[in-house]
């Protein structure tokens, strides 16, 4: 389905989080970063973009003050409820843009709504975001930069750098082995609550990351508009 003026009926919903990023970055990182490649993926597609959803499933960060959660099953209804609105609406493909790695229901969402003939997407896949660590120069990981660390750093510095507080220059923690994180939490593997090496991050790393994510949106943005009528 197209709209009046042509433009694909693609909305774009992020859904970031609201948890503690160590003592420099906000608790709303994940949103912000969300937003940061929804608003990249708009400048370059005709899609719709949707506010965020700003609170989601971050259960493992409860050991630090600030942080606010609602339940999988909740995400799992809001972001259902988003979509049947915006079919009702005309607008028959959804894009979640995921900026927090806690909200694995999201998977989940978008597996079912397929199956039942639904037009849904989740984005960044791992893929995409190894193409962008590798276009930007991140030095680190995937597995290593798990929270606070060069990417989301980078991002901020580069979409928002008022928000970044000074500390992440000697903030490093490495915590490659967290095959009970979701027993024991964060809190178990990091004093501090950054698991990466944020020192690394730059706003020049931040540009290219949001660069390469727009660019490697292309594949979905096809698959999702040639199967609407």
């Amino acid at each position: 389905m197209r709209a009046a003026d042509g433009s694909a009926q693609v909305a774009v919903l992020p859904v970031g989080s609201f948890e503690q990023h160590g003592p420099y970055l906000p608790l709303a990182t994940d949103t912000l970063v969300a937003c940061a490649i929804a608003r990249e993926i708009a400048a370059a597609y005709p899609v719709r973009l949707l506010p965020p959803v700003t609170i989601s499933c971050s259960h493992e960060h409860a050991g630090w003050p600030g942080t606010v959660s609602i339940s999988a099953v909740t995400l799992h209804a809001v972001v259902n409820d988003i979509a049947a609105s915006l079919r009702r609406s005309g607008v028959g493909a959804l894009v979640v843009v995921n900026g927090h790695g806690g909200n694995y229901v999201l998977g989940n969402v978008v597996q079912e709504a397929s199956a039942r003939g639904e037009r849904m997407a989740l984005f960044p896949a791992a893929e995409d975001w190894e193409a962008a660590r590798e276009r930007a120069g991140v030095a680190t990981s995937l597995l290593t930069d798990m929270h606070a660390g060069e990417i989301e750093t980078s991002v901020l510095l580069h979409a928002h750098p008022e928000v970044v507080r000074p500390g992440y220059e000697s903030a490093d923690v490495v915590a490659d082995d967290r095959r009970h994180l979701l027993t024991v939490g964060m809190s178990a593997y990091t004093a501090s609550g950054v698991i990466g090496r944020p020192s690394l991050g730059s706003a020049d790393k931040g540009r290219e990351l949001l660069a390469s994510l727009a660019d490697s949106f292309a594949p979905y943005f096809d698959l999702l508009t040639s199967t609407q009528e």
